[in-house]
């Protein structure tokens, strides 16, 4: 059944659209694509600009309602929202969903509210009382305006709600353009989101074939974006025109690295959830395993075991599809390409039969990977796990330090030491210690990418700070030294004054 979309925002007045639409308009040239701004974006960026001016400093109590709003949303919505997402899937498990995207949107939103009046208070600063007597400082989280959101179809509720979820706390307003592969769901939420938004609040967009181009090109505030590394590059180019600062959420080939002191059984079991979880379609799955040589079979076998008990039927609605064709056919060639270059491939899933119409791929493990393989050249994004032997760390470190800087690292150790030089040695954007994923979920942490993973961080504090502008206010006091004491003309008083301060500071 198709789901009508909502009206389109409510047009500013004549003047404040005029300016809006030429503030996007007089941006650098664009393309003749880029210049094709649809409408209905113009009409609700102006909408939203206005509404910001109009308001530009929302209170504790509209930032509280509008976090507030947003949870009711989701949760009011959550049977239909899981529904969507399976069909834009063509099976997604509804455990994965829920877990995965339903209570972690909702659990941000928990932290936020309880966390939100210390964020907002403004922040006390030093100043230098010899130069500056009885002056004060202060740094004021303000609002920026109006933020666009760019959500990627693998987690599309949770890319798309958390960010939310700084973006309000912080006092702003945003329009959200969804996936081109997140259709029953973008529709969904173009429905859904006025019931408890005014559209010059909230506004959701679907892609409708190629729309990113020019929703990237409007003059937001702030444009956070979550995706492959390659349209990230032309999100930012394209953000670049109207000096629009970005947030980049990429991916990359992160590493999990099991040291000789950790138990395998147990690594294995950590590891393989993170890399089946959503069929491995997770910025943060474990790209590929570092092994400590001779522990290969034990590490084959635990996977062999566990995939059978946790996935008796790769058909049944626990495991979750291949997004659409085009990925499986790549995951495919993926696997032949490794065979074909001396690779050993594993199939975890052997005995049973994938249903290839439903875009059910089998996990496999890949023995003896090179570094010519495609799944050692490009992020692998499927439930694929290349298995790398090693003898002494410094040869692991060398691997993940000739590549681009991944956006985790994962050792598994009980050794401080060993932990330690990997977290000291490597750069990432972030690491989760003996498990994959969970620094994720930690609410007080923040979360980003570094390098071809990305740029900035949002979630929690963090998040608050990034869609903020942490306006610097210096208050001067009664009196004024400078105007006191190093006044022109410069006699020999004011050089007096400027060498005895610079004496107090040796």
């Amino acid at each position: 059944m198709s789901i009508k979309r909502a009206p389109k925002p409510a047009i500013a007045g004549s003047a404040t659209l005029a300016r809006q639409q030429g503030a996007i308009m007089n941006a650098p040239a664009l393309s003749s694509a880029e210049l094709a701004i649809p409408a209905e974006f113009q009409a609700c960026f102006a909408a939203q600009r206005a509404a910001f001016l109009e308001a530009p400093e929302p209170s504790h109590a509209e930032r509280l309602a509008d976090l507030k709003a947003l949870r009711r949303l989701v949760k009011d919505n959550q049977a239909a929202i899981v529904a969507a997402i399976n069909a834009d899937y063509g099976n997604r498990s509804a455990f994965e969903t829920t877990f995965g995207e339903v209570y972690s949107v909702l659990d941000g939103v928990h932290d936020a509210t309880r966390r939100l009046k210390g964020w907002m208070k403004p922040r006390r600063r030093s100043v230098d009382h010899l130069t500056f007597p009885g002056a004060s400082n202060r740094v004021i989280p303000q609002p920026l305006g109006v933020v666009g959101v760019i959500v990627p179809w693998n987690f599309p509720l949770q890319l798309s709600v958390s960010p939310l979820v700084s973006i309000f706390a912080a006092g702003n307003r945003a329009m959200v353009k969804m996936s081109e592969n997140s259709q029953h769901l973008a529709e969904l939420m173009i429905a859904i989101a006025p019931k408890y938004f005014p559209q010059d609040k909230l506004a959701f967009f679907d892609d409708g074939g190629g729309r990113g181009p020019a929703f990237s090109s409007l003059p937001f505030d702030h444009l956070i974006f979550t995706g492959s590394g390659g349209t990230g590059r032309a999100v930012m180019a394209n953000a670049a025109r109207n000096l629009t600062p970005v947030t980049l959420e990429l991916g990359g080939k992160s590493p999990a690295i099991v040291a000789p002191d950790f138990p395998i059984k147990t690594a294995a079991e950590r590891i393989l959830w993170a890399k089946t979880f959503n069929a491995g379609q997770v910025c943060l799955a474990v790209d590929h395993v570092f092994l400590p040589r001779r522990a290969e079979s034990e590490f084959v076998a635990e996977c062999r075991r566990l995939l059978a008990k946790r996935y008796p039927d790769i058909n049944g609605p626990d495991f979750t599809s291949i997004i659409d064709q085009r990925s499986y056919d790549r995951l495919m060639a993926a696997l032949e390409d490794a065979r074909a270059k001396g690779a050993t491939l594993i199939n975890l899933a052997d005995g049973q039969t994938p249903d290839a119409s439903k875009r059910k791929f089998p996990p496999h493990l890949i023995l003896n990977p090179t570094a010519d393989m495609e799944v050692m050249r490009r992020e692998i994004f499927g439930p694929i796990l290349p298995v790398q032997l090693y003898d002494r760390p410094q040869e692991v470190l060398d691997a993940i330090n000739v590549g681009d800087r991944p956006l985790a690292i994962y050792p598994f150790t009980n050794k401080a030491e060993t932990r330690d030089f990997y977290i000291a040695r490597t750069r990432s954007g972030g690491v989760s210690v003996n498990d994959a994923i969970m620094h994720i979920a930690q609410h007080d942490l923040p979360f980003g990418g570094t390098g071809a993973s990305g740029m900035g961080h949002y979630h929690g504090r963090e998040g608050f700070d990034t869609f903020s502008k942490l306006r610097p206010v210096f208050q001067q006091g009664r009196l004024s030294a400078v105007q006191m004491m190093l006044q022109p003309p410069y006699t020999g008083f004011s050089r007096r004054v400027v060498d005895f301060m610079i004496r107090m500071k040796s």
